[in-house]
């Protein structure tokens, strides 16, 4: 299955659920409690991050779709920092705030990057369900998929009456279930308990076959579209009345953590399919999702630019020749990884070891190197006739499969000036003994900030001395 990123930015979706705060405090340990033999924590940073349904409607903002979010908290400070940090973050958040209770806070005592403790503050919400229910179906309005983010906090009193509403008005119900009865979610579109979650309903599964069996008995007993069982380091298996059983391997390179990845897959389901994925592509890119998100500290959101490079990575097309729209997408994704940029250009008509080793000097001035290439007509004129001997793409094929080079790109002017104003690269590089100010393009990236720097040639390495040598001159 070919993965491709999908349009997240007319994908809008609705999630209701039990909203809750995850509260880290972090600090050294250095010595034991003389009162109890535990670590002594001096606290140095504290830090509010949501959590469940939230975690849910900020992943599917970071994703970059438009995300709504109706939940239920307390009326108090972490009530407070829940909607600062989602308003910030471009979720809108409609609260029912109930008087006297606590909004839900899981506080977790961090140390050298371990949980040391963890302290949870809750107690069942007396939600209005019928409130929560009207203001979820005037929300309905232009949305593509609802997610019922369910904890079992009280939030969600009664699915069937939002499953129904939505279903009404043709729009997918994705729901993340909890609990021993999963017949509240009948009638949902996609629902994605853990195996744990699942073996409590079915009964245990002896291998395979036997959890795709009692996967398509809950299906027909539930009347559920799909089911996706989510298995931990064996990957997920993604169920669908009438079709063959989908199973993903796990992606996760390293785990670190997995708090939160059961909301990095529901939220990455809800805004793929939002945007017109298949649900097989949707579910491929939920699994590249998870991978990444227990390789994170805590409870985290991906980025779109993050999950934009694990499918080029998982597609092999990290590196390589690109247009111009790829190339500053691309960009734009390390920029968001905090990598610096190097930009060079040239000919490049006949590689030799002189252009391999300026091009292994340019490469070490910063993380990703573009090398941008005259095209056939601008060699001719600045080269005169019989260049180039080597056609552009051929030579862009070339210096493609070097180890230095990230991206390749063409360029008809005669200078790359037109192409630098676009790119805007960190670090512009060029070879020879030119003063920097010689440099083309130098004015423009010294007027944004960037770098120019001039690295020597290897002697007795010229393009135009192969040429002559090979026509016998």
């Amino acid at each position: 299955m070919k993965l491709s990123m999908p349009r997240f930015d007319q994908a809008p979706v609705l999630v209701v659920g039990d909203v809750m705060l995850d509260r880290y405090w972090h600090g050294g340990t250095s010595r034991i409690s003389p009162e109890a033999p535990v670590p002594v924590v001096k606290v140095e940073q504290i830090e509010d991050r949501p959590g469940g349904a939230a975690n849910v409607a900020l992943n599917i903002a970071a994703l970059g779709a438009p995300a709504s979010l109706v939940g239920v908290t307390g009326d108090d400070e972490a009530a407070d920092s829940l909607a600062n940090s989602l308003k910030g973050a471009g979720v809108r958040a409609m609260f029912q705030r109930i008087a006297h209770q606590p909004t839900i806070v899981k506080l977790r005592v961090m140390s050298r990057h371990q949980q040391l403790l963890r302290i949870d503050f809750e107690e069942p919400f007396a939600t209005d369900a019928l409130a929560l229910g009207a203001e979820v179906e005037n929300l309905l309005e232009g949305i593509k998929v609802l997610v019922l983010s369910d904890y079992g906090k009280g939030a969600l009193k009664n699915h069937q009456v939002l499953i129904q509403a939505a279903r009404a008005r043709g729009i997918p119900v994705l729901a993340d279930p909890k609990g021993k009865d999963f017949s509240i979610y009948r009638g949902a579109s996609l629902i994605t308990p853990n195996l744990s979650e699942f073996e409590t309903i079915v009964g245990g599964c002896v291998d395979e076959a036997d959890l795709v069996a009692k996967g398509a008995k809950l299906m027909a007993d539930l009347d559920l579209g799909a089911l996706l069982v989510t298995r931990g380091e064996h990957g997920m298996t993604l169920l669908r009345p009438g079709h063959a059983a989908m199973h993903l391997p796990a992606r996760a390179r390293e785990v670190f953590d997995v708090t939160g990845a059961g909301d990095t897959v529901i939220s990455t389901l809800a805004a793929a399919i939002a945007a017109g994925e298949e649900l097989p592509h949707a579910v491929a890119l939920a699994n590249l999702a998870a991978g990444i998100v227990v390789g994170k500290l805590g409870t985290a959101a991906i980025s779109a630019p993050e999950l934009r490079r694990a499918i080029q990575r998982s597609e092999g097309s990290e590196r390589g020749v690109l247009s111009l729209d790829q190339l500053l997408l691309a960009i734009e994704d390390a920029r968001a990884h905090n990598e610096k940029i190097v930009f060079t250009n040239g000919c490049f008509d006949i590689l030799h070891a002189g252009h391999v080793t300026y091009l292994e000097q340019a490469r070490a001035q910063g993380d990703r190197l573009i090398v941008a290439v005259n095209d056939d007509a601008s060699v001719s004129r600045l080269k005169g006739p019989g260049r180039p001997i080597n056609s552009v793409d051929r030579r862009m094929a070339v210096l493609a499969g070097l180890g230095a080079v990230d991206w390749v790109i063409s360029f008809p002017e005669a200078t790359p000036e037109n192409l630098l104003a676009q790119v805007k690269p960190d670090v512009l590089v060029k070879g020879g003994d030119y003063g920097i100010d010689q440099v083309v393009g130098a004015d423009i990236v010294a007027a944004y900030g960037g770098t120019v720097k001039v690295l020597g040639l290897v002697e007795n390495s010229s393009t135009t001395a192969i040429v002559e040598k090979i026509r016998g001159q």
